[in-house]
């Protein structure tokens, strides 16, 4: 079978079917805008859930221009909707804005970004250019097209270009904006916030709210930021969120749709998998897959058909929401992400109103950003009063792969923070009552995973030990079965060797019976041999049980 290739970071719509990249087909998306008749339309997703293609697509489908775009869609859905449908195809002069590329680090910069959006969007639509009117509205185009125009002009920008296009075409413009909260999120990470609100609300009232040259809008992002801080006054906005049911099967890949993709691939064995990493969301009442993930995964299969699933939307963001509730998480909410990764439920109010500064404000908001960027699935919902109660759990196995990794992360860097020295000091010393202390009292702060289990106080206790410094730690895990879970070496025989091993108790009555089954295991192993063969005398051995985020040491 001659393999189609798969459209890895291909987002425009021509390119794909020309190219003859393999296309899950969303064209009734068209049908349903057409059908609802919204004037401007705030449609929020997570990230690579299909938005900048969809986007594309409309553009394609609508736009007026020399050549006619319809031969593109042959063989879709939308070819087979019906008349009404495709007398709109080629009507419209499209105006196509990404805000994607405003992830600067400064304001100026962001700015000088959309300064070049804007610009190519001018540039785009040149051939009107010579058709203008007035000599001072052509003045002013060509300020856009050059990047030469001052900046409180490109406050107003979209409305003059879509008042030009309707002075040339005589119809009202679609306006498409792509990823309008990338800024606004880059912006709160880097600084300037407040800024950026300022000016992307001006862009936005201009060509939406007071634009008398609009046929209606599209808008896509990750979040549906409150109208009082973007959207101020705009009556006309219809907003569909990850909570609606309507559109809901056209951004991600349904289960059909997976099922056909993988079954084109030769794929039909692995759909399972490919579920327990990559579905598990919910639009509304509609099951969805990750679509990147989808065909990324399918795309590995190309030479090797058991290729091993990888995380592949975690390297698409710097996951930086999910890092900002770790590190500011209390006791609490350390325990509601313990049970999270677990595979449990939390159930939290949601607030579709939203704004970066509200991250700040409470823990709660969080949640709300995990939940509506697509870090948390949707289990049920209810009323309660005014509020909507929603129970949440991770969706699938790629996304508890980002909590962990960043747990992880969170806890090396933590420890690299704290003064250990008494920890250090403690064991060498034989002091067991203060290595329990020190212990427990890190086991509270962390955020532990893998259900207690023995692999996570390894894991734990390697890392605390990482740093001691002019000591070698060496790990079983690393060194085989049939060792000491971690021994520490001074470099000279003439130095001190410790012998550490670990045993999980199921209650906390159980912890001293356990030191000393690990005591006993280490002297019935015979542990220390090998390091008295090497020529080191002076041996402590110690016996670690923990219970949850209790520890009990005792020595040998």
């Amino acid at each position: 079978m001659e393999w189609t290739p798969l459209p890895i970071g291909v987002d425009n719509f021509k390119k794909l079917i020309e190219k003859g990249y393999y296309y899950v087909d969303k064209t009734l998306f068209i049908k349903d805008l057409i059908d609802m008749h919204g004037e401007v339309n705030l449609f929020t997703r997570p990230r690579r859930f299909g938005k900048t293609l969809n986007m594309s697509m409309l553009r394609c489908f609508f736009e007026k221009s020399e050549k006619d775009h319809l031969h593109l869609f042959a063989g879709t859905k939308i070819m087979g909707a019906g008349e009404k449908y495709l007398k709109e195809s080629g009507q419209y002069p499209v105006i196509f804005l990404s805000l994607k590329s405003m992830k600067q680090g400064s304001y100026e910069s962001a700015f000088y970004c959309l300064k070049e959006e804007i610009g190519r969007e001018f540039n785009r639509h040149s051939d009107l250019l010579e058709k203008l009117p007035a000599t001072e509205t052509r003045e002013k185009y060509y300020r856009f097209a050059v990047q030469a125009a001052r900046d409180e002009e490109y406050l107003t920008a979209l409305k003059f270009l879509s008042e030009c296009l309707y002075t040339f075409y005589g119809k009202k413009s679609i306006i498409l904006i792509d990823e309008y909260d990338v800024p606004l999120e880059n912006a709160y990470f880097s600084g300037f916030y407040d800024r950026m609100v300022r000016l992307i609300r001006s862009l936005f009232e201009s060509a939406l709210k007071t634009n008398d040259t609009l046929e209606f809008a599209v808008v896509t992002g990750c979040l549906r930021i409150s109208k009082e801080s973007i959207f101020t006054g705009l009556n006309n906005l219809n907003i569909v969120s990850i909570m609606d049911t309507t559109y809901a099967e056209h951004f991600g890949f349904t289960q059909d749709e997976v099922t056909r993709t993988l079954s084109h691939y030769g794929l039909e064995e692995n759909i399972d998998a490919v579920k327990v990493w990559y579905d598990g969301y919910r639009f509304g009442d509609t099951e969805v897959y990750n679509p990147w993930s989808v065909i990324n995964y399918a795309n590995s299969c190309y030479k090797d058909k058991n290729a091993l699933l990888k995380p592949y939307w975690s390297n698409t963001s710097s996951n930086s929401i999910v890092r900002t509730l770790v590190e500011r998480a209390d006791l609490s909410v350390k325990q509601e992400i313990e049970s999270l990764i677990e595979g449990k439920t939390i159930t939290k109010a949601i607030h579709e109103d939203i704004t970066y500064d509200d991250m700040d404000s409470t823990q709660e908001n969080l949640w709300n950003f995990l939940f509506f960027t697509g870090y948390l699935k949707k289990i049920s919902e209810r009323q309660e009063g005014e509020d909507i109660l929603v129970e949440m759990a991770i969706p699938n196995s790629e996304v508890r792969y980002i909590y962990k990794n960043t747990v992880l992360r969170w806890f090396e860097e933590k420890t690299k923070e704290k003064e250990l020295t008494p920890l250090y000091q403690s064991i060498l010393n034989g002091d067991c009552e203060t290595i329990a202390q020190i212990l427990s009292d890190n086991l509270m702060e962390t955020i532990s995973f893998y259900d207690y289990q023995e692999s996570y106080y390894h894991g734990f206790l390697a890392g605390m030990l990482k740093n001691i410094g002019n000591y070698i730690v060496l790990s079983n895990r690393e060194s085989g079965n049939g060792r000491p879970d971690i021994i520490l070496k001074y470099p000279s025989v003439r130095g001190k060797a410790v012998i550490l091993e670990i045993k999980v108790a199921r209650t906390y009555q159980e912890l001293e019976s356990k030191c000393d089954e690990a005591l006993k295991q280490i002297k019935d192993q015979k542990y220390e041999e090998e390091l008295r063969q090497e020529g080191y005398s002076d041996i402590l051995k110690y016996g670690v049980a923990f219970y949850r985020k209790e520890c009990m040491v005792k020595q040998l």
